[in-house]
C-alpha cells in the first residue's frame, strides 16, 4: 500500500494567534512557534537532567521565550502551548508530571548513568503558571494525531505510530478512537518483553525489555564494547557488510519486529507508521526487515497490514506538538 502524501498546513489561518510547539525527548527539547507565517523560529537544547526537578519546566519556559524573540513576537502573544513529551506520565492533583526513564535517574538507579535521582519532574503545573493554555500529551500519541491528520496514517481508523529513537514510544488508534489510558500512558509497549535477552538495563528499571534492547541509547550501551559506539556506527558498519554488525542489526530488528507483530495481532491494526531518529536515518534498510516480521505470520490478522515511514518525516515532533493546539 503506498504511503499517503504528507500535507501539513503551511501556516495557521490569517488572524489566528500564535501557538508554541514543544517537543520533549530524552535527548533534546525543541520549541517552535506556529502562526500565520508558518512553523518557524525553532530552537533546541539538550534535555536538562541536572539540578532540581523543576529545571526541565524552567528550560521549556526559557526556550519558548527564545523562540518568540527569534520570531519577532512577545511571549504574551502566545495563545496556547502544545507539549508533546516522552513519558510515562504520573498525575499530581490532576496535572502531568514526567516519570520518563531517559530523564529521571531515580527510576533505574546509578547504574543507568543519569546525573540525578529524580523519580518524576513537574511539567504541566509550572507551564500553566506561565502560559494561558497548555495541552500535554505523550509524544507518540501527539505524533499519531499529526500522522492521522496530515501524514502516513490519513484515513486509517485502526493504526499505530511508533517512534524508534532515544526511547521506544507508541500511539494507538482502534475503531477511530485514540487510546490514552488512565494517566495518558497507553502505548508504552517499549517496556514489554519479547526476548529472552537480558543484557539491556532500561531507564525504567526493567532489564531486557524492548527499549532496553533496541532504543538508540540502549544500542550504544550494549554494543560499545564491540566497537559500535552508537546506533549510527552499528548501522553504518552493517551497511558496509560487517557480518558481526549485520547479525546484531538482525537481532535488533527481530526484537522490534516481534513488538510490532504483537501490536497488530492484539489490536487488529491496518497500518503502522514509524518515525524517530534511529529509524528515520536508516528507514530504507529497516522497513523490509520489520515488514518481514508480519508477512506470512497468522495471515488472518496480518495480510494487507503494512509498515510505513512517518509521512511528516524529521519535522514530525514539531507538527505533533502543533496538532495538539490547532485544528
Amino acid at each position: 500500500m503506498p504511503t499517503p502524501s504528507a500535507s501539513p498546513p503551511d501556516r495557521l489561518p490569517p488572524g489566528a494567534r500564535p501557538v508554541a510547539c514543544v517537543d520533549i525527548g530524552g535527548t533534546k527539547v525543541a520549541v517552535s512557534v506556529a502562526d500565520a507565517q508558518g512553523l518557524r523560529a525553532r530552537v533546541t537544547e539538550p534535555t536538562v537532567t541536572q539540578g532540581e526537578p523543576g529545571a526541565l519546566a524552567q528550560q521549556i519556559v526559557a526556550l519558548v521565550g527564545q523562540s518568540c524573540t527569534q520570531a519577532g513576537l512577545h511571549v504574551s502573544d502566545i495563545a496556547a502551548v502544545g507539549v508533546a513529551s516522552c513519558g510515562p506520565f504520573v498525575l499530581n492533583q490532576g496535572l502531568v508530571e514526567l516519570a520518563a526513564p531517559n530523564i529521571c535517574g531515580g527510576l533505574a538507579g546509578v547504574a543507568r548513568g543519569l546525573p540525578n535521582d529524580w523519580t518524576s519532574v513537574p511539567l504541566e503545573a509550572p507551564l500553566r503558571a506561565a502560559f494561558p493554555v497548555v495541552r500535554v500529551e505523550n509524544d507518540a500519541i501527539a505524533a499519531l494525531v499529526a500522522e492521522r491528520r496530515w501524514g502516513a496514517l490519513q484515513g486509517q481508523d485502526h493504526c499505530a505510530y511508533v517512534t524508534w529513537s532515544t526511547g521506544i514510544g507508541l500511539g494507538l488508534c482502534v475503531d477511530g478512537h485514540i487510546l490514552r489510558g488512565k494517566n495518558g500512558n497507553a502505548g508504552h509497549a517499549g517496556h514489554t518483553f519479547v526476548s529472552d535477552n537480558l543484557d539491556g538495563l532500561c531507564g525504567c528499571g526493567n532489564v531486557g525489555d524492548v527499549e532496553g534492547l533496541v532504543a538508540g541509547n540502549a544500542m550504544a550501551r550494549r554494543f560499545a564494547g564491540q566497537g559500535y559506539v552508537d546506533a549510527a556506527t552499528l548501522f553504518v558498519a552493517a551497511h558496509a557488510g560487517d557480518t558481526r554488525a549485520m547479525a546484531l542489526v538482525d537481532d535488533v530488528c527481530r526484537v522490534m519486529g516481534r513488538a510490532l507483530y504483537n501490536l497488530v495481532v492484539t489490536l487488529d491494526l491496518q497500518r503502522i507508521a514509524i518515525g524517530g531518529s534511529v529509524f528515520w536515518n536508516h528507514r530504507d534498510w529497516l522497513l523490509p526487515r520489520l515488514q518481514a516480521a508480519l508477512d506470512g505470520h497468522l495471515p488472518a490478522l496480518t495480510t494487507g497490514v503494512d509498515i510505513a515511514a512517518a509521512g511528516l518525516g524529521p519535522q514530525l515532533g514539531d507538527w505533533a506538538a502543533c496538532a495538539l493546539v490547532t485544528g
